[in-house]
């Protein structure tokens, strides 16, 4: 059991980075809902709490509180922008809703206590506020300020209470993260038991104890979650792991050889392949809509791998590569999303199996499953793969999909990824792609009238995929890029680059 620091989420839309800061200190952090019992909190036995920001004012009678009793300085608490007006609300302060906002860059000047040791006389911090502290009662001392907020940082005369004004977990305060370092290993006295090995080491042994000699099913597909689980259940279990990888038909070119040559040759699995591709690109035949797309896609995976995970008897368990965000989802205050895609990950096999699941990742933000994935020995180019969707080209070629459509934009995506990789820009974007458009253009090519299929290039930046902004590559890059598909790939004679953020866009087109 590690020590935990646990994040009461007020809805937010940073607790996520939260979390991530914190873990990067090697400290166990945990999202649960605001709403959560003082029993359920207690039951976790939490090191630490921290109560998040809130698109909510405390002023709302409807707004989200806190038990009285975790302010009773048994447990160290910190609050963020919220959760420090609740606690100020809460223990005989005074927060009021300011004329004057604050949003944005502010000059925090500090002081030298504890919570902010090791920060300079004034820090570039990030404000993001309507409500403010108007007044804290005797118990509180004011111990930083901006000319904007005269209570920015607090702290309880006689207790182990915090409060800040403003984020430390996101980029625009460069150095929050010594604010939860002094507070989480010099405050609470965390020892800092989260890393890679410790969970490898635990996740091996909770393994082995759940599995016994049962045989476990995984669908494998190549991606870097599916992949960090097949090592890591590989290493626990060995041989009493099933892979399965469906070559759908709609993988990047030379995806299938590829991943089958790592997983049997360098890792001595048995890769079982299942050769689909004429059925899926059968059942999609004159299909446009992307939503339909995706249904088809989805229920003719679980047919296959249903009729293949059938030949093992012995198999009692479904693998899959649920990640921390995907739990987060499912249980925020806010909600699930309202909307969300078909086909995430192979849902409704457990049941329609009669498997238990087994999901080895579900602690885990992205970014440590690719740590992970590197110490159990797979290499960096698969660990750090862009993401990939699960209808694979499908949902990027607009339009019908044909075998000769999806050669052609296999073909165009493997120069445009080979370009990033030569040029050593595949690691400064999140997610590169290619989309075929349903269109032809006139063009010229020697002396020839040509009309061919224009393609568009994506590149994106983001954290997480909720925002992204498209990535400025070099005109030189996107001009070569754009030389090479027209010249090698025939069918094809324009390229556009796509220059469209999310929101409005989405990352994909589809």
């Amino acid at each position: 059991m590690h020590e935990l620091a646990l994040i009461l989420d007020f809805g937010s839309q940073y607790t996520q980075l939260i979390a991530k800061e914190i873990r990067k200190l090697k400290i166990y952090s945990e999202i649960i809902p605001c709403t959560a019992s003082y029993e359920e909190i207690i039951a976790k036995k939490p090191k630490a709490i921290i109560l998040s920001g809130s698109p909510f004012s405390v002023k709302n009678p409807e707004a989200p509180r806190i038990d009285q009793r975790l302010l009773d300085g048994s447990i160290p608490v910190l609050g963020i922008c919220y959760g420090m007006q609740l606690i100020v609300d809460m223990l005989g302060g005074k927060v009021e809703n300011f004329d004057k906002k604050e949003f944005g860059n502010a000059q925090l000047n500090t002081s030298d206590h504890p919570l902010l040791q090791g920060l300079r006389s004034v820090e570039q911090v990030w404000m993001s506020h309507g409500d403010a502290v108007a007044d804290i009662s005797d118990e509180f001392e004011c111990i930083a300020f901006t000319d904007n907020s005269p209570y920015a940082v607090i702290a309880h005369k006689s207790k182990q209470i915090y409060g800040l004004q403003f984020h430390p977990e996101v980029a625009h305060t460069p150095n929050g993260k010594q604010i939860f370092e002094n507070l989480l290993v010099n405050i609470a006295g965390f020892t800092r038991d989260w890393t890679t090995e410790s969970f490898i080491e635990s996740a091996i042994k909770r393994i082995r104890e759940q599995v016994g000699e049962d045989q476990v099913i995984l669908g494998l597909s190549g991606g870097v979650d599916s992949s960090v689980v097949a090592a890591l259940i590989f290493k626990a279990i060995g041989k009493q792991l099933i892979p399965i990888f469906v070559n759908t038909g709609l993988l990047r070119k030379n995806e299938v050889d590829e991943v089958e040559s790592f997983f049997n040759k360098e890792f001595g699995m048995n890769l079982i392949t299942v050769h689909a591709e004429e059925v899926f690109l059968g059942n999609l035949k004159g299909v446009s809509d992307p939503e339909r797309k995706r249904k088809i896609i989805g229920a003719t995976f679980i047919d296959i791998f249903e009729q293949e995970a059938k030949k093992y008897a012995n198999a009692k368990w479904l693998a899959q590569g649920t990640v921390y965000p995907d739990v987060i989802e499912s249980v925020s205050f806010k909600g699930p999303s309202a909307t969300i895609k078909s086909h995430h990950n192979v849902g409704g096999l457990p049941e329609k199996m009669n498997l238990k699941l087994i999901e080895p990742l579900r602690e885990l933000f992205k970014d440590e499953v690719r740590l992970i994935g590197e110490e159990l020995g797979l290499p960096h180019h698969m660990v750090q793969r862009h993401p990939f969707p699960g209808p694979g080209l499908a949902i990027r070629i607009i339009g019908d999909i044909t075998a000769e459509k999806v050669t052609l934009l296999q073909n165009i995506d493997a120069i445009f990824i080979e370009e990033l990789h030569k040029s050593g820009l595949y690691d400064q974007v999140w997610q590169a792609f290619s989309v075929l458009l349903p269109i032809h253009t006139v063009g010229v090519m020697g002396d020839e009238r040509t009309y061919d299929q224009v393609c568009a290039l994506r590149a994106v930046n983001s954290i997480d995929g909720m925002t992204a902004d498209w990535a400025e590559l070099p005109y030189d890059f996107l001009k070569k890029v754009s030389s090479r598909i027209i010249n090698e790939v025939k069918g094809v004679n324009r390229v556009c680059y796509d220059i469209s953020s999310k929101p409005p866009a989405t990352i994909e087109w589809e």
